[in-house]
């Protein structure tokens, strides 16, 4: 568990450099990121509750900058 976890901080790091330069492979990788870890975190219980809150929060705040304005409906 500890290899995996170091392996998500690692590409958790890759992400926000991408995310910090304003590239969209930083916003894929990212988004992904957030999902594969929220699916994983009941399997990786107790430390998993505290990943999940940060991925689920990091999730949001990453989509709603992408989206900013924009309506369902214009």
């Amino acid at each position: 568990m500890m290899v995996m976890g170091a392996i998500y901080g690692i590409v958790r790091v890759i992400g926000a450099v991408g995310l910090l330069k304003n590239k969209m492979w930083g916003l894929a990788l990212s988004v992904i990121n957030c999902v594969i870890t929220m699916a994983l975190m009941m399997f990786m219980l107790p430390a998993g509750i505290m990943d999940g809150i940060f991925a689920c929060s990091a999730l949001i705040l990453i989509l709603m900058e992408f989206f900013r304005d924009k309506t369902i409906v214009e």
